[in-house]
């Protein structure tokens, strides 16, 4: 992911990425770096694991804080935009990356299911943008990339609430989009099956078996969405609002999905 100087498209700009301990949201927050930006990370419960993304953006030339924060709590998340805004000195660019997703056929589903995954990712997405947009006010700009999934329009089995939250997140960004314009930009990218340790945790055939259906012939990396990330966090995407970039390696041209019917719920539902 490293990039020439010459190209550090976010120079000056302060991001903060919800979720980014780990996985996904860890890859975007450095590659953000990497391209001048200062970074605010986000954790939930692995502390450890924001410090070591924050190693990584340091490394990287540029400052990083570490914030807690559980985003599927208005308060929390309200939080979480205002101290990252107040101690980079400003909020260029909210990344809503914090996702749950718990699987189970939809009968099965509980409560606590549902609130786990709807709160994170929709919730928790609705909120810290509603507290972010004083701050980008204030600058006269900004940017709100979420992070959706292709399951929002491709149907993927035992994935109801998620599906449900990923829809509404969509929906959400084609609204704020319409309702923030001309000042700040939003704009969403829309991952297909991901090799995140999660992932490979409860599958592990899962490089086989999802990049099996994906036409590029291989599952998405994190490292996939990073310039996808930078394009609509930058002014390099300046007419771009209201968008959902999907990044599937065309996955969805043909809405494939893996048996699972030997699938471990148990397991799944164990995971942090």
């Amino acid at each position: 992911m490293s990039r020439d100087s010459s190209a550090r498209v976010l120079e000056g700009h302060a991001v903060l990425v919800t979720g980014s301990s780990k996985g996904i949201g860890r890859t975007l927050a450095v590659g953000l770096a990497q391209n001048g930006a200062a970074v605010a990370v986000n954790y939930k419960n692995d502390e450890d694991g924001a410090h070591e993304t924050a190693r990584l953006i340091t490394d990287a030339g540029t400052e990083a804080i570490v914030i807690g924060a559980d985003v599927s709590k208005p308060d929390e998340a309200r939080r979480l935009v205002d101290e990252a805004a107040e101690r980079l000195g400003r909020l260029d660019v909210l990344v809503n990356n914090a996702g749950r997703s718990r699987f189970s056929p939809f009968e099965d589903a509980t409560e606590e299911d549902w609130e786990d995954v709807v709160g994170t990712n929709l919730r928790g997405a609705f909120f810290a943008s509603q507290a972010a947009v004083k701050h980008m006010r204030a600058l006269g700009k900004g940017s709100i990339v979420n992070v959706s999934s292709c399951a929002s329009v491709l149907m993927v089995v035992y994935h109801a609430a998620y599906t449900m939250s990923k829809g509404g997140l969509d929906a959400l960004t084609r609204q704020l989009a319409f309702e923030l314009a001309p000042a700040i930009r939003v704009n969403a990218i829309a991952p297909g099956a991901t090799g995140v340790e999660r992932s490979r945790q409860y599958d592990p055939n899962f490089d086989e078996s999802w990049g099996a259906v994906i036409p590029m012939d291989r599952v998405i990396e994190p490292e996939d969405l990073v310039e996808p990330v930078v394009f609509l966090a930058s002014d390099r995407s300046a007419m771009l609002t209201g968008d959902v970039l999907h990044v599937d390696g065309g996955w969805g041209i043909q809405g494939v999905v893996p048996p699972m019917d030997d699938f471990d719920f148990e397991a799944d539902q164990k995971r942090g």
